[in-house]
């Protein structure tokens, strides 16, 4: 069963920085890309970021580009997304899912449990 270990969400001021973390098997770590999505109240998930399993190649939503980092540690078998630069509009959950290399949440096998992050004004 393939399981993925979200932390690091939490409340920060607009302009502040987070680190989300998601954890995983080796197994899983090995075999699919990884991706970060987040979804508003009402909302689909929409994409965050994604970084290739062969090559550790990432891409960016334009509204995160600049100011997220997706990063991966094969050692550790996690994902982080850095955030800094926080804005109010990034308040959301955010969820870590396992799957092919895509920006497309409905492609994706495996999801987290989500992580809420909220950013004051």
């Amino acid at each position: 069963q393939v399981q993925l270990v979200e932390s690091g969400g939490g409340l920060v001021q607009a302009g502040g920085s987070l680190r989300l973390s998601c954890a995983t098997s080796t197994r899983t770590f090995s075999r699919y890309s990884m991706g970060w999505f987040r979804q508003f109240p009402g909302k689909e998930r929409e994409f965050v970021a994604h970084i290739r399993r062969t090559d550790g190649f990432a891409r960016y939503a334009d509204s995160v580009k600049g100011r997220f980092t997706i990063s991966r540690d094969s050692a550790k078998n996690t994902v982080y997304l850095e955030m800094n630069s926080l804005k109010p509009e990034d308040t959301a959950v955010y969820y870590c899912a396992a799957g092919p290399y895509s920006s497309t949440y409905s492609t994706y096998d495996y999801w987290g449990q989500g992580t809420q992050v909220t950013v004051s004004s």
